[in-house]
């Protein structure tokens, strides 16, 4: 594999000081077998979503001399309607927001309430893009520690929040790379906190937006809450969801935001414009025409979960039975006392089985695959563990 590297960037060019020695951020792309590092849905859409996004990008092909909506009002419309069929909280067009994956969506609300002088604050561990996407938006990035099970440690985090003044409060459910949920009446402390907290750098009387990046809630347990239902009772909430995960359809790229209109006006100020392609938002709508096709595989994706964190459960390493992290998610954390996760993740590698080595020291994550590509890694894993064990 060849991966671009800062380190090859020729010392003549002017590249930022801060950006000096940094690599490119991304997960190790491979050619293996089994495939189990990104958190993708691992079944293909169904013949039918394949021909109507076909359809829909070959009626709006002869349009592409034109520029797109940048509004992409008929998508927004499309989140809205399939919000209240998923969650059953019912929202405007003017309260959604669509981009390229809830990457952009995520550097958009970075763009808008970060910056110089500006603090934003999560609490690790979490996802490890949100350090970068302040760097590349000159904010500074705090954190406060979870609990030992990776729980929010809610006093720890409104402490935070009195003594650092940030702008943004970043929080993630389900976690990533924990996959740990995220308690509403531990959400409704944060908000009730920040409503009232002041901004580093701001005039008197501006108070932090909370945002909840739910990139995996359609994974949750049935049941489970969404911080999408606070919206209407919380101005600062703003809840970042994703077509990639759940919804089959990383390759597209669409992502999204819901809030209250104030917080997606000061996004579409940042927003580039045209910032969403026809061919993209054609795509889109035609994914959310065959929602049930989309999400046929997810209550078997979280069965496969639960099996799977409870088959972790019974392996050992070196005579310890393994950690295995609560999770909401299409992926578990693992490990725990792993004294040498590299070793483990190459020995995998050999096998043909590519997870990934993230999180505190001592832990690995696994996201599900097909039947197939689980029943490979539990036999890969089993082989390996007794190996490594033996150094």
């Amino acid at each position: 594999m060849s991966e671009t590297s800062s380190n090859a960037i020729p010392a003549y060019l002017p590249l930022r000081n801060d950006l000096i020695g940094e690599e490119p951020y991304g997960a190790p792309q491979l050619d293996v077998p089994v495939c189990l590092n990104v958190n993708e849905n691992p079944y293909a859409p169904e013949p039918a979503v394949v021909e109507t996004i076909a359809q829909r990008v070959k009626e709006i092909a002869p349009t592409l001399n034109r520029y797109p909506d940048r509004e992409h009002i008929a998508l927004r419309q499309a989140f809205c309607d399939y919000l209240e069929r998923e969650s059953g909280v019912k929202l405007e067009v003017d309260q959604l927001w669509g981009a390229n994956g809830s990457n952009e969506i995520m550097l958009q609300l970075f763009q808008a309430f970060g910056g110089p002088g500006r603090i934003a604050l999560s609490c690790d561990p979490t996802y490890s893009m949100y350090p970068e996407y302040a760097r590349d938006t000159f904010t500074t990035w705090k954190l406060a520690h979870r609990n030992e099970d990776f729980s929010l440690n809610v006093d720890a985090t409104i402490k935070a929040i009195e003594n650092v003044k940030p702008a943004m409060i970043v929080l993630t459910s389900p976690n990533n790379p924990t996959g740990t949920p995220l308690k509403m009446d531990d959400l409704k402390r944060v908000l009730d906190a920040a409503k009232t907290a002041e901004v580093e750098g701001a005039a008197e009387g501006v108070h932090p937006v909370v945002v909840v990046d739910e990139a995996y809630i359609e994974f949750r347990d049935p049941g489970t809450p969404t911080a999408l239902e606070l919206i209407g009772e919380y101005e600062n909430l703003a809840v970042s969801r994703t077509m990639s995960k759940a919804f089959a359809f990383a390759g597209a790229r669409v992502g999204y935001l819901a809030a209250n209109k104030g917080i997606i006006d000061c996004v579409r100020i940042v927003r580039m414009p045209y910032h969403l392609s026809a061919v993209t938002q054609a795509a889109a709508l035609a994914a959310f025409e065959h929602t049930d096709e989309q999400l046929s595989r997810v209550a078997h994706l979280r069965d496969i979960r639960n099996q799977t964190a409870a088959w972790l459960k019974e392996q050992t390493y070196k005579g310890q039975p393994l950690e295995v992290a609560e999770t909401q998610s299409n992926f578990i954390l693992f490990g725990g006392h792993f004294d040498n996760r590299d070793r483990i993740f190459d020995e995998l590698l050999q096998r043909g089985v590519l997870i990934r080595t993230v999180g505190p020291d001592g832990w690995m994550r696994v996201c599900m695959g097909t039947d197939g590509e689980m029943a490979r890694f539990r036999e890969a894993l089993v082989e390996v563990l007794r190996i490594v064990e033996q150094d």
